[in-house]
């Protein structure tokens, strides 16, 4: 299966990998956002599923969910969400 990350999803990606590289756990981050990609790809259906057919996988230690939508071939990722921002935000770009 094949990881697709929208461009919105991986910007939010380089941003909070720049901030917490400047608080000196970048690398552990780093970490995070591969754990919770592997995880999505092991089981790309047994996470939460949350508006419509998204589903979501928290990050462990870091205010961050993967929110992903799974399809037989790839899995597209629409956004590294800060847990902090409005909920539901991130649903403005699922609809493109």
């Amino acid at each position: 299966m094949q990881v697709v990350l929208r461009p919105e999803a991986e910007q939010e990606l380089l941003e909070a990998q720049a901030w917490y590289e400047s608080k000196a756990v970048g690398f552990e981050s780093a970490r995070a956002a591969d754990a919770a990609v592997a995880s999505a790809l092991r089981n790309p259906y047994g996470h939460l599923r949350i508006e419509e057919c998204f589903y979501r996988v928290l990050f462990r230690k870091f205010p961050y969910t993967l929110i992903y939508l799974p399809s037989p071939n790839e899995l597209l990722v629409v956004s590294f969400f800060h847990q902090h921002r409005e909920p539901g935000s991130w649903l403005e770009r699922s609809g493109s």
